[in-house]
């Protein structure tokens, strides 16, 4: 008989080199259910909406203002051929920026036939939040008039990020009501 092994046998030491070898990788970490959202900053506050209530996040576009509006609608805006009117979320809380235009984004919502364009201060990506570090409870710094779109918070890196509904926000009964 030869020295040579069968294709049989070579296959028989690739599998167990192969075995031996992941006895020495590092032991498997316990996975964590995550949460995901576009966080956002308004007058200082964190926010995170559901991805599936932003369609797009856009650089504040160029407007044209409407007559007989409240101060917070900024105007409407041709956005890829479709008129999106343009409501600055901060002026709607009664507050003021500090942001700089540079900054600002607009957090396009697509929602039962009706389309906004949200400027908020600036948008922080996407957020990731562990399932199990979700608290019902609102958090504290949320203005009155805000809570009843906001689902609870998470707290990340010492910070505490508002779950925020701009969905349920754009079909309430304050957020409807432009006309002055």
């Amino acid at each position: 008989m030869s020295d040579s092994i069968t294709p049989f046998q070579l296959l028989r030491q690739i599998a167990d080199s192969s075995r031996s070898a992941a006895s020495q990788l590092p032991a498997q970490r316990e996975i964590r259910a995550l949460w995901s959202g576009i966080g956002f900053t308004v007058a200082g506050r964190q926010y995170v909406a559901p991805m599936n209530e932003i369609s797009e996040i856009l650089s504040v576009p160029g407007y044209t203002r409407l007559p007989g509006v409240k101060s917070w609608v900024n105007g409407v805006a041709n956005v890829r051929g479709r008129l999106v009117p343009i409501i600055d979320f901060v002026n709607f809380l009664g507050e003021r920026s500090s942001a700089t235009l540079k900054t600002k984004r607009i957090l396009v919502i697509d929602y039962e036939d009706m389309i906004n364009g949200i400027v908020v201060d600036s948008v922080e990506g996407m957020q990731h939040f562990p399932v199990d570090t979700f608290s019902a409870e609102m958090a504290p710094e949320i203005p009155e008039s805000l809570q009843p779109f906001s689902d609870g918070h998470y707290v990340l890196n010492n910070k505490v990020w508002s779950v925020f509904s701009l969905q349920r926000m754009m079909v309430s009964e304050e957020f409807m009501a432009v006309a002055v």
